[in-house]
């Protein structure tokens, strides 16, 4: 990936201002499918959901937290019935977690309320600029290493 000149000012900001208004609508899909699922425990789930069943090493990197971090994070989740943890077989010492049913259900629930959310925000974006915000969001997920939402939202990678 070429990386070009620092960004100004301007571009960060208008960044924040968009990154408030994603992580409200984030906020409050998640809220409304359940409460007691924290913003970096459903981004745990996520992540689950886009790469299936990992090693809570790999899972900690991913999320950019301890591995002891993780692993409170997979008990707390594991308690409430999202994720499942398994040793593989032949390796008593390693541990594998993924998504349970209902943690997949969760994830699907949140993702299908962000969208129609989304959906009424992007009507008031002229028609003539989309293409653009598309553009926009785009390289910024790519910089980010996000993986495409098609990807992985659609076919059901963890299920």
């Amino acid at each position: 990936m070429q990386q070009s000149e620092e960004p100004g000012d301007d571009l960060v900001d208008a960044v924040m201002t968009a990154s408030r208004a994603l992580l409200a609508v984030v906020v409050r899909s998640l809220a409304a499918v359940d409460e007691d699922v924290t913003l970096p425990q459903y981004r745990a789930l996520v992540v689950l959901a886009q790469r299936g069943r990992v090693r809570p090493a790999e899972l900690a990197a991913a999320l950019a937290v301890t591995p002891p971090t993780c692993t409170r994070m997979c008990g707390r989740l594991e308690a409430k019935g999202l994720v499942v943890r398994e040793r593989p077989a032949g390796d008593r010492r390693a541990v594998d977690v993924s998504l349970s049913p209902a943690g997949r259900d969760l994830v699907d629930d949140v993702s299908r309320r962000r969208r129609d959310e989304l959906r009424t925000l992007l009507a008031g974006v002229p028609t003539g600029r989309r293409a653009a915000v598309v553009e926009g969001l785009r390289s910024l997920a790519e910089a980010a290493g996000e993986v495409p939402e098609p990807d992985w939202a659609v076919s059901g990678v963890a299920r």
